[in-house]
């Protein structure tokens, strides 16, 4: 029932919920962990200055470039509610090579941040950085992906 009402509302308010991705993120992560992001990365990381000030410049270029990815995602999951009862062969390769070249995106974002990050912490800083980021980015696809009826799964639940 949480799916039908989920694909229902996606396909209704598409716009409108590809427009609130970074609201998204914050409201799982602070639902999961009771603090918004950027205190989470703080209360883990511990970093003292100068490497703070650095670091904390650094983090917001990368949300920038993050959110965008992540407002990108959003766009192809309200694509495939609003096409999902539709689907053709032609509409889910668009989708499935949507979906690919996003979290290729976000792999290639992750490298990018590694480097500059490994500059200012350090390998080992950078690492813990990066592992803290992919474990809230993979809670954040699970939740959204839980919330996400697989291909067919609503015609199934109308034949019983």
């Amino acid at each position: 029932m949480k799916k039908i009402l989920l694909v229902s509302f996606l396909a209704f308010s598409a716009s409108t919920f590809a427009q609130s991705t970074m609201k998204e993120d914050v409201d799982i992560i602070q639902a999961n962990y009771g603090k918004s992001k950027k205190e989470l990365v703080g209360s883990y990381m511990k970093l003292a200055e100068p490497k703070s000030s650095a670091f904390w410049k650094l983090y917001d270029e990368y949300e920038i470039e993050r959110k965008s990815l992540g407002k990108k995602k959003i766009e192809i999951i309200a694509d495939y509610a609003a096409s999902y009862d539709k689907l053709t062969d032609e509409k889910s390769d668009e989708l499935a090579k949507a979906v690919l070249k996003n979290n290729m995106e976000y792999e290639k974002l992750i490298g990018k941040y590694y480097d500059k990050t490994k500059a200012i912490l350090g390998a080992t800083g950078a690492l813990k950085f990066m592992q803290l980021e992919v474990y809230l980015q993979t809670t954040v696809r699970t939740e959204i992906q839980d919330a996400i009826p697989f291909v067919g799964e609503l015609e199934k639940s109308k034949q019983k």
